[in-house]
C-alpha cells in the first residue's frame, strides 16, 4: 500500500505554493463555495441572524442582559442550537437526528477527528476508506495515529471489498473499527453510492461491528435524477454516525459542523450514551466549545428559514448545476483536440468530475501545467493510497466563473494533448512501474 503521510500533509500546501506563483492562474483545485452567495450573508444579514436566535431564546427584556453574558461566555461543549441543527437534518436530509445525540462542532472536520479518536483508540484499531478518499479523513487519521487501509477497487462492490479488508485485517491481527464514506458526489470523484449498495453495506458493517462515518457536505446540491437517502437514514441497526457541516450551503468562515450518533449505536442504548458522552469530554478538552457567536448566527438563519435550508439553496444548486453543465460542455467541445484515452465522469451533483489522462499527472505535472497553460488542477494521486490514480485528475467547478470554465478548459485540453504526444499511452504501464 503507498500511503505516504508527508505527501498527504503537504497536498495543500503545495497547492498554496502554485497558486501564490501563479496568481492569475485559473485555478480548479479548490473545491469550495462561489463567493457571490457570501453577499448574502452581508452585516445586516448576520445582524438579523443573531437578532432572530436572541428573540427565539429569551422571554422577556429582563433576560436580554443574560442571554447576551451567556452568549459571549464560555458555553456548553455540546453546542446551543442542537434542536433547530438536528430539525434541519430531519426536514432537509431526512436523518433521524436527535438533539440529545448531536454533537455541535467546529466545523465537520472536528467532528471527524474527534470520532476517529474515539473509535479508533486502540493500536490495533484501523480506519476503512474507498480509494481514493478525501484528504482531510486520512489526514485526521495520519494526525491522530491512526492506521488507515484503503477498499479494493479490484472487487464488485463497495461491500465485497470490505468483507475483503475485514478477513485481510483480522488475520494480522488488526480490527477495523470506522468506515469513512461520502455516498453523495464524493470528494475526489464525484461519484454517488447506489440505494442498495448503501443497503449493503449497512448489514455488513452491522455484522462487523464497523461504524460508518457517513460525511455529507454536498448532499443538498443534486443536479439530476432521484434523490437517494442517506446511509443513516436507511440504518434500522444503529451503526451509522452523520457527519454535517454549513460550510458549503453557508459559510466555511462560521466553523459550524455536527457529529449526529445514533440512539442505539449496534442495538445498544447505552453504549449510544457513553459513546456522545465520550465525544462531549473529548471536544471540552480541545476546543472547549463551538464559538457561540458562529452558533447564534447559523441557528438564526435556520430560524428566518424556517428549519429547512432548500429555499437557501436553491439558487446555489442552479448556479453550481451550470457550471457542471459548462465544464462538460466545454470539455466535449475540445475532443477534436483530445485523445480517445481521455474520459470523463457526468457527477449527478456536488463540485467535482474526474477525468483520466493517457499520462502520470504528478507534483512536476501540476507546474508545468500551471506555466505554460495558466492552469492549476488537482492530480487525483494526491487522494489515492496507491498508484491507480496517477492518470487522473479532480476538476472542481463550483468557485469558477463560467468564462473561465471555457478558458481554463481549452486551456488544459491543449496541455493534455500537447503532453500526451510526449508521453504516449503505451508507456503509461512502464512509467507505473
Amino acid at each position: 500500500m503507498r500511503f505516504s503521510d508527508s505527501a498527504q500533509a503537504l497536498v495543500m500546501n503545495f497547492l498554496n505554493e502554485i497558486a501564490s506563483e501563479h496568481p492569475s492562474a485559473i485555478s480548479f483545485a479548490a473545491g469550495r463555495p462561489l463567493n457571490d452567495f457570501f453577499s448574502r450573508l452581508g452585516p445586516d444579514k448576520l445582524a438579523d441572524a443573531l437578532d432572530q436566535f436572541e428573540r427565539h431564546n429569551i422571554t422577556g427584556k429582563n433576560n436580554r442582559r443574560k442571554y447576551r453574558d451567556q452568549l459571549l461566555q464560555y458555553g456548553s461543549a455540546a453546542g446551543i442550537i442542537n434542536d433547530i441543527f438536528a430539525t434541519q437534518l430531519r426536514t432537509d436530509e431526512d436523518v433521524p437526528a436527535a438533539a440529545q445525540r448531536l454533537l455541535t462542532t467546529a466545523g465537520c472536520q472536528e467532528a471527524l477527528a474527534l470520532c476517529l479518536s474515539a473509535l479508533c483508540s486502540a493500536a490495533s484499531d484501523v480506519l476503512l476508506v474507498r480509494n481514493p478518499t478525501y484528504v482531510g479523513a486520512t489526514g485526521a487519521a495520519y494526525a491522530l495515529n491512526i492506521s488507515v487501509f484503503p477498499l479494493s477497487n479490484q472487487v464488485p462492490t463497495i461491500s465485497e471489498a470490505i468483507v475483503e479488508a475485514v478477513g485481510e485485517l483480522v488475520k494480522s491481527g488488526r480490527r477495523p473499527k470506522a468506515l469513512y464514506l461520502i455516498p453523495d458526489f464524493d470528494n475526489p470523484t464525484g461519484e454517488t453510492i447506489s440505494k442498495s449498495e448503501r443497503e449493503q453495506i449497512i448489514n455488513v458493517c452491522l455484522e462487523h461491528r464497523i461504524v460508518i462515518l457517513e460525511d455529507n457536505p454536498y448532499g443538498m446540491f443534486r443536479y439530476e435524477g432521484d434523490r437517494i437517502a442517506p446511509i443513516a437514514a436507511l440504518d434500522g441497526g444503529g451503526c451509522v454516525v452523520y457527519l454535517s457541516t454549513f460550510s458549503k450551503t453557508l459559510s466555511p468562515a462560521l466553523r459550524v459542523g455536527a457529529a449526529v450518533i445514533p440512539m442505539k449505536l449496534f442495538g445498544d442504548e447505552l453504549a449510544a450514551r457513553e459513546l456522545y458522552k465520550e465525544l462531549v469530554q473529548r471536544k471540552s478538552f480541545l476546543t472547549l466549545n463551538t464559538s457561540q457567536i458562529s452558533q447564534a448566527i447559523v441557528g438564526g438563519i435556520l430560524i428566518d428559514q424556517g428549519g429547512s435550508l432548500r429555499e437557501w439553496t436553491k439558487p446555489m444548486t442552479d448556479r453550481y448545476r451550470a457550471n457542471r453543465d459548462s465544464m462538460l460542455d466545454a470539455l466535449s467541445a475540445r475532443r477534436d483536440i483530445l485523445p480517445p484515452e481521455v474520459t470523463w465522469n457526468y457527477p449527478q451533483g456536488g463540485f467535482f468530475l474526474s477525468v483520466n489522462v493517457p499520462f502520470r499527472f504528478d507534483h512536476d505535472t501540476v507546474r508545468q501545467c500551471a506555466l505554460k497553460s495558466k492552469v492549476i488542477v488537482m492530480p487525483m494521486a494526491f487522494f489515492a493510497l496507491d498508484t491507480s490514480y496517477d492518470t487522473s485528475l479532480r476538476l472542481a467547478f463550483s468557485s469558477v466563473e463560467t468564462e473561465e470554465i471555457y478558458t481554463g478548459i481549452n486551456a488544459l485540453s491543449h496541455f493534455i494533448a500537447e503532453h500526451s504526444s510526449i508521453h504516449p499511452s503505451s508507456n503509461i504501464q512502464a512509467m507505473l512501474n
